[in-house]
């Protein structure tokens, strides 16, 4: 997604309350992480976060926040990988006070992730999930939210366009200090508007990129 895409989505999702909900997982994550480099996204073997830890580290520079500076954490590092990719499970274990663990999976975490969740949460570090149903996974974290269908739940708003969401939170609780971002005269306006466009043309364009053009 652009940013013309998420602020249609943010648009159509306005009236539902997830906007809300997206703000307030992102002004924790701003509370809970209090050094460059304490944001710690990990996932599954299968599945890492590399999608929300590149959105991160953009607004973490746009909007000068260096504490939200994310650092993801790999199952396996490989020789070749540059310095700030070489953070393995390790990095789990030496979590404290001030550090944040964001777990982001859409599939159930594994017990050896859960274990060292555990271990990280009693060292004293905050934990977070994204996730779309996961009870152990929900129960560690101090703040989780799911993005599972159901009838609270609106069709658009999908796992990945929940990461945008709170990425673009993020950003925006940086440029305005609070949630205030995205109207006139706050900053951050700008580089959130729809432009000239008509709404049903940006809806068009939304749906053709998360379901493909009309037959």
């Amino acid at each position: 997604m652009d940013a013309n895409q998420v602020a249609t989505l943010r648009a159509l999702l306005a009236p539902t309350g997830w906007l809300d909900r997206t703000r307030a997982f992102a002004r924790g994550l701003r509370k809970a992480t209090r050094a460059p480099g304490g944001l710690l996204l990990v996932g599954t073997p299968a599945e890492e976060p590399w999608h929300l830890t590149a959105h991160l580290d953009e607004e973490s520079r746009l909007s000068g926040i260096p504490e939200l500076t994310p650092t993801l954490v790999r199952w396996e590092v490989p020789e070749s990988a540059p310095p700030h990719l070489r953070f393995g499970l390790e990095r789990l274990e030496a979590a404290r006070r001030g550090e944040t663990v964001f777990v982001v999976t859409s599939a159930s975490a594994p017990v050896p992730l859960l274990e060292r969740v555990s271990d990280a949460r009693r060292g004293g570090a905050t934990v977070f999930a994204l996730d779309q149903g996961d009870p152990e996974l929900d129960a560690l974290a101090h703040e989780a939210m799911t993005i599972a269908p159901g009838p609270g739940l609106p069709g658009l708003l999908s796992f990945g366009a929940a990461q945008h969401l709170i990425s673009t939170a993020c950003g925006e609780l940086g440029r305005d200090g609070e949630s205030g971002a995205g109207r006139p005269g706050t900053p951050g306006y700008q580089r959130y508007r729809t432009g000239v466009r008509g709404l049903k043309d940006r809806v068009a364009r939304l749906l053709d990129v998360v379901s493909g053009p009309a037959p």
